[in-house]
């Protein structure tokens, strides 16, 4: 699994220590972006919606946590480990938040939507 920002953002890294150290921050940031948007799309969900919103979010939250540790168990142990558990949380987290991201452009009536659209 190997995410373009890491290309990017991580050329310059000359040790696995930076490699780790980099992707730690690259997953810190898709966290952080990730959390406004949910937290845009709480805004806007009806109460029993953002009840339904919160529990997936656990949910995912459990599922994310445990796909890339299955991920990075082949290198367990391993000074690559960290950088491979942060590259699939990055890339799942990237996913997740384009996902929610897409929730807040819904049109008037597309009823496949559960948010209403924005204002």
């Amino acid at each position: 699994m190997s995410s373009p920002l890491l290309a990017d953002e991580c050329e310059n890294a000359s040790t696995q220590a930076e490699l780790n150290s980099c992707t730690a921050a690259q997953y810190q940031a898709a966290d952080k972006k990730l959390n406004q948007t949910y937290q845009s799309a709480i805004k806007r969900a009806a109460p029993a919606q953002a009840s339904l919103l919160k529990k997936a979010q656990q949910t995912w939250i459990t599922l994310r946590d445990s796909d890339c540790a299955f991920v990075s168990s082949g290198v367990e142990g391993g000074s690559v480990q960290p950088m491979v558990e942060n590259q699939c949380l990055t890339d799942k987290t990237n996913e997740r938040e384009a996902w929610l991201a897409s929730l807040l452009q819904c049109g008037e009536g597309d009823v496949s939507c559960p948010l209403p659209p924005g204002h």
